[in-house]
């Protein structure tokens, strides 16, 4: 009973810790901060909603369209209602994932 009880309470803090580090990293943009995760999510949604044959798919969504899919991660919604979004949210589209994960480009934070 206790060898369960010990079992359950260290995988409790190892998924606890697993979600304090994956949060932890902060994309910023235009006075927001976005998680990292949320970032790649609406990364990946840019690219299924890009039209087939541009040139650079990955932001060439519509903004309005990205804002009103309701698969858009909810911490974007704020960054949508303000003025210049399209810009922001390409430039979101536009951040270096794989830098930022090991946190060398200038507007993630958090490592």
């Amino acid at each position: 009973m206790k060898a369960t009880l010990a079992t359950l309470a260290t995988l409790a803090l190892l998924v606890l810790a697993l979600g304090w580090t994956s949060e932890a990293v902060q994309v910023e943009e235009n006075g927001l901060s976005f998680s990292l995760e949320a970032v790649k999510r609406l990364q990946e949604l840019a690219v299924s909603r890009a039209s087939p044959g541009q040139l650079n798919p990955r932001f060439r969504a519509s903004t309005v369209t990205l804002c009103a899919d309701p698969m858009l991660p909810q911490e974007f919604l704020p960054l949508c209602k303000q003025r210049g979004a399209s810009a922001s949210l390409a430039r979101l589209g536009m951040v270096p994932l794989d830098v930022c994960e090991i946190c060398a480009f200038a507007a993630c934070t958090g490592c």
